[in-house]
């Protein structure tokens, strides 16, 4: 099969859509035929990937798959070129990250619905406590609205179908692999801090 994969000149590959899908971003089980073709072509489709330095992250019980960086790539910056950007991300976005991946820890712990579904009011409440204080009510509103959609943007916030005039977002499970359970106390105290200083 490798033989066939890797020597053919003029066939794409059979798990092409895959390639595709997880260089657009992050991939879930709701393509149902992608999904299937990653279970069933994992091993080649890792070594395709790894040939220019990427991981292919997959959780089989969350179902969702993503692209990363081998981690040769920290110690040999200056010698290879990044096919995935670090981008430098400001410390309201990383403590909504944080927040909403604490939602989901709670919401496993209590067992039950896996989904978690936030409407815009919940989130700004929930942003808006750790936020310096400031007398310009529109302005916080704002801000926490440019972080709402930032987060969508990076794929951790799901916009849902509005209801009854109110943004609802469901909390995309993808951000269990990027903030993990062991570092969420680490980055809370941290952020804790950040927010001590600047208040």
């Amino acid at each position: 099969m490798e033989n066939e994969i890797l020597d053919s000149e003029h066939r794409m590959p059979p798990f092409a859509p895959v390639i595709i899908s997880l260089f657009k971003g992050v991939l879930t089980s709701a393509k149902t035929e992608t999904w299937k073709l990653l279970v069933q072509y994992e091993t080649d489709i890792k070594k395709y990937f790894s040939i220019v330095g990427l991981e292919v992250y997959i959780d089989h019980v969350e179902k969702f798959a993503f692209l990363k960086e081998k981690d040769f790539f920290e110690e040999e910056e200056e010698n290879y070129p990044r096919l995935i950007e670090k981008r430098p991300v400001s410390y309201p976005v990383t403590l909504l990250c944080v927040l909403l991946r604490k939602r989901l820890l709670e919401a496993d712990a209590a067992g039950g619905e896996t989904r978690v579904i936030l409407n815009r009011d919940q989130i700004i409440h929930m942003l808006k406590i750790f936020l310096p204080e400031s007398t310009n009510e529109t302005r916080i509103i704002a801000n926490i609205d440019s972080y709402i959609n930032k987060v969508v943007d990076y794929g951790f916030l799901r916009q849902l179908k509005s209801s009854e005039d109110q943004d609802v977002y469901e909390i995309n499970r993808v951000l269990i692999a990027r903030v993990r359970a062991d570092e969420l106390q680490y980055i809370e105290g941290k952020l804790k801090d950040h927010a001590r200083s600047i208040a």
